[in-house]
């Protein structure tokens, strides 16, 4: 009964309920790019560009209104912009080659590696049971991909291997951006974040929108089918990056990509309702592994969490008996002055 009152606590909810909230967007947007891939439209930098020109008109403008000096150096922002903007171009890209239900998976790399970057640049420490439950996530991963080169069923994608190797660059990428925006959520301002991070990003979008897909948006026919997904994929994306800084603020990027695994279980359920594909039975090995791998990781967070709040208690304590022993010294100190004023 005390670990269910621990678990159950208001940050704790809020934390879990944020983080499905942005499992349902980021499946979304999933979704909308499957869609986008299976009409033929190639333009992965251009369904994340409107995306940053609403950050950088929405964010951008309450900055103006505050006019407040900025908190953090300008060019960090350039370089978050560029590394999000390829983490973008590249998992979008991904979805010409291989399958939705692949995607999701293997977009669960960017958990061991926001664990690593967390580890060397902000010094977070982690226990056993936690990087157990990610090696057993990572099992699942190799099962993903190893279903899609046995498969015989190859709708999901012409070029797997290929689409299931940008996921993971994607990923990777991903971890850093996260890692970063943890970092400056927590010492710089999220208006911030999000302004700068939408001015560089719809900059860099441009410019490799010139280069790499004009031809492509030129050749595309838009219609209500075409227009729905491309224009609700950079709404969502929307929502999804205006939440992640609270959630990183709150519970971290290691949490924040944990909380994403469940999009995992969204992804099949519209492969087999929306697509009415037939899904591999590995992949339900796969997300047994990272359920099991979450739940593994769970229970090390909690360890860790009632850990670090005794350690708090004891340093409490500790500092709590050097103010008393302070206290004591300086009256024992100032009876012996009067003493020998005395004498």
């Amino acid at each position: 009964m005390s670990r269910l009152k621990e678990f159950c606590t208001t940050k704790t909810l809020l934390g879990l309920g944020l983080g499905q909230f942005l499992s349902l967007l980021i499946t979304s947007t999933g979704f909308a790019s499957s869609e986008l891939a299976r009409k033929g439209i190639n333009a992965p930098t251009s369904q994340s560009f409107l995306n940053y020109v609403l950050l950088a008109i929405v964010y951008g403008g309450i900055m103006l209104y505050r006019r407040e000096k900025l908190k953090a150096k300008w060019y960090y922002y350039l370089v978050l912009g560029l590394i999000d903007v390829e983490a973008n171009f590249l998992v979008v890209k991904a979805y010409q080659y291989t399958s939705l239900t692949s995607v999701m998976l293997l977009d669960c790399w960017s958990i061991p590696s926001v664990m690593i970057l967390t580890w060397i640049f902000l010094k977070t420490k982690y226990r056993f049971k936690k990087i157990t439950g990610v090696v057993v996530c990572v099992a699942g991963l190799v099962a993903v991909v190893f279903s899609d080169v046995h498969s015989g069923d190859w709708s999901g994608g012409s070029k797997p291997l290929l689409g299931d190797g940008l996921v993971v660059a994607g990923a990777t990428l991903y971890a850093v951006s996260n890692v970063s925006e943890e970092f400056l959520v927590k010492n710089a301002d999220r208006v911030e974040l999000m302004a700068l991070l939408g001015f560089f990003g719809a900059i860099i979008s441009a410019i490799q929108i010139a280069i790499l897909e004009r031809t492509e948006l030129k050749s595309i026919h838009w219609s209500a089918g075409a227009a729905f997904p491309f224009f609700g994929f950079a709404s969502v994306m929307f929502l999804f990056y205006s939440s992640v800084p609270v959630l990183l603020k709150m519970t971290g990027s290691t949490m924040l990509n944990l909380s994403l695994l469940s999009s995992d279980m969204w992804a099949v359920l519209i492969r087999i309702f929306a697509y009415h594909q037939k899904v591999d039975w590995i992949y339900f090995i796969a997300f047994g592994a990272v359920v099991i791998g979450l739940v593994i990781y769970s229970g090390g967070a909690a360890d860790e969490d009632r850990s670090t709040d005794v350690a708090n208690e004891d340093a409490e304590r500790s500092k709590q008996d050097e103010e008393a022993g302070a206290t004591a010294s300086r009256s024992r100190g100032l009876l012996a002055g009067s003493s020998s004023k005395s004498g």
